[in-house]
C-alpha cells in the first residue's frame, strides 16, 4: 500500500450544505447562526462543538435552540448551544432573518413577494443596518440573503418536481414569482430546464467509468463537452448510486473505454506522473464559482494557497467564506484542485472527500514537486 493509499480508509460523502461544512470544520463563526441535532444521541450542539463529529446521516439542522428543544432534543453540556447567541448578537440576527425567509417562502400568498426579501427590509426586521446584515450573513453563512432565498426556492422546486408536480404549479409553490425568474436561474442551479429535471434528466446522455487509483475508486462522468463529475469512494456501488440519484431517468451508460484517455491522465496525475492537468470540463456553476475554480486551477502543483489569498486573487477580498463554499461544492475536485486551499495558519479545513485524502494529496504533491526540483539540479 502506497503512502497516499494509507490515508484513504474512510469513505467520502457528498455534502455541499454550508452548514455541514461548518460542523465538519468546527467553525466558531457559525455559532448562533444554527444548531445541529444528532438523531442517535438526542442531543443538539453548536457548530464548533469539540465533541466527536457525527455521521451526516444522523444530523438535523435547526435555526435556533428552541426549535431543537421543541423536537425533544437536549442541549449539549459540553458546548452549551443555548448560550451561543449571547456570544455573537449578529449571529442571532442572522438566525432570525433565515427563519423569516423560511416563513415568507413557505407562505403561498407571499412567497413571490420580492419586497419582503430585500436586504433593507430584512435588516429592518433584524434591527441592524443593511450593511451590517450583509456582512454578518456572508461571514456566517458564506452566501448573501438573496442567495439563501434562491437556494430555498430551488430546493423546494426540486422536491415538488420529483414528486410529479407540473412545472407551473411547482414554480409558484416554490416561491418563484414568474416563470422567467425561474428559467434565468435554472441552468445554473438545476443543470437543465425544469421540465427536463422533472423527468429525472430524461434525454441527457452521460457516460461514466470507474477505475482504481491511489485514492481508492474514482468515477469519471462526462458529456460530449467534457468532464462533469469526479467521485471518490471505496465502493463502486456507492459511486454509481450517487450518479443515478440525481438523474434517475438520464441515459447513463458505463463506458469502459470511451473515457480511457481522461481517466488515464487523472490516475497518472494522482501518482505524480502528470503534474499538470488541463482537461475540459462541463459543469454547471454560478459566475462566482467559476471564477474561484479557475483560480484554483492556477495554483501550482505541490503548493497551497489560503482562502484569503484566493479571495484576493479574484478581486473579492471579503468573500473568504464564499470561496470556502465554492471549494466545498466543487464537483471535479481533481481537475479543479480545491485540496490545495488551506486555512491561514496552514491547517486543513474540510474537504469534500475527507480530510485524510486532502492531507495525503498535499503531502504527495509536495514530495513529488521537491523530488522534481532536486532531479533538475
Amino acid at each position: 500500500m502506497s503512502a497516499l493509499q494509507h490515508h484513504m480508509h474512510s469513505k467520502a460523502g457528498i455534502h455541499s450544505d454550508p452548514r455541514w461544512h461548518a460542523v465538519e470544520t468546527r467553525d466558531r463563526f457559525a455559532d448562533g447562526a444554527f444548531v445541529y441535532a444528532v438523531l442517535s444521541t438526542g442531543i443538539y450542539c453548536r457548530p464548533s462543538c469539540p465533541s466527536r463529529k457525527p455521521r451526516r446521516a444522523q444530523v438535523l439542522f435547526f435555526r435556533v435552540p428552541e426549535d431543537a428543544e421543541r423536537k425533544g432534543y437536549r442541549p449539549c453540556l459540553r458546548c452549551r448551544p443555548a448560550q451561543a447567541e449571547q456570544r455573537d448578537p449578529k449571529a442571532a440576527a442572522v438566525a432570525r432573518v433565515c427563519q423569516h425567509i423560511d416563513t415568507v417562502l413557505a407562505d403561498p400568498n407571499s412567497a413571490g413577494d420580492e419586497s419582503a426579501l430585500k436586504l433593507r427590509a430584512l435588516a429592518s426586521r433584524a434591527g441592524i443596518s443593511a450593511h451590517q446584515l450583509g456582512r454578518a450573513f456572508r461571514r456566517l453563512m458564506g452566501i448573501t440573503p438573496r442567495q439563501y432565498a434562491d437556494a430555498l426556492r430551488m430546493r423546494r422546486l426540486k422536491s415538488r418536481l420529483k414528486k410529479g408536480d407540473d412545472v407551473t404549479t411547482a414554480l409558484y409553490d416554490a416561491g418563484f414569482g414568474s416563470s422567467s425568474r425561474l428559467y434565468e436561474r435554472a441552468p445554473q442551479q438545476l443543470g437543465m430546464t425544469p421540465a427536463t429535471y422533472r423527468r429525472g434528466g430524461e434525454g441527457m446522455q452521460i457516460r461514466y467509468t470507474i477505475a482504481a487509483s491511489p485514492l481508492g475508486h474514482v468515477l469519471v462522468a462526462a458529456t460530449k463537452r467534457g468532464i462533469s463529475a469526479i467521485y471518490l469512494s471505496e465502493n463502486d456501488a456507492t459511486l454509481e448510486s450517487e450518479l443515478r440519484r440525481e438523474y434517475p431517468r438520464a441515459q447513463i451508460e458505463r463506458d469502459r473505454h470511451g473515457l480511457e484517455n481522461w481517466v488515464r491522465q487523472i490516475v497518472a496525475h494522482l501518482r505524480g506522473r502528470e503534474p499538470r492537468l488541463d482537461l475540459p470540463t462541463d459543469v454547471q456553476a454560478t459566475a462566482f464559482q467559476r471564477r474561484v475554480w479557475e483560480e484554483l486551477r492556477r495554483i501550482p502543483y505541490g503548493t497551497t494557497r489560503t482562502y484569503t489569498q484566493v479571495a484576493r486573487a479574484i478581486g473579492q477580498p471579503a468573500a473568504v467564506r464564499a470561496v470556502a463554499r465554492a471549494c466545498a461544492t466543487n464537483p471535479v475536485s481533481i481537475v479543479v484542485p480545491c485540496h490545495r486551499v488551506v486555512r491561514e495558519d496552514g491547517s486543513l479545513a474540510g474537504y469534500r472527500w475527507g480530510i485524510s485524502r486532502k492531507e495525503a494529496l498535499i503531502a504527495h504533491e509536495s514530495q513529488h514537486a521537491a523530488s522534481t526540483k532536486i532531479a533538475k539540479r
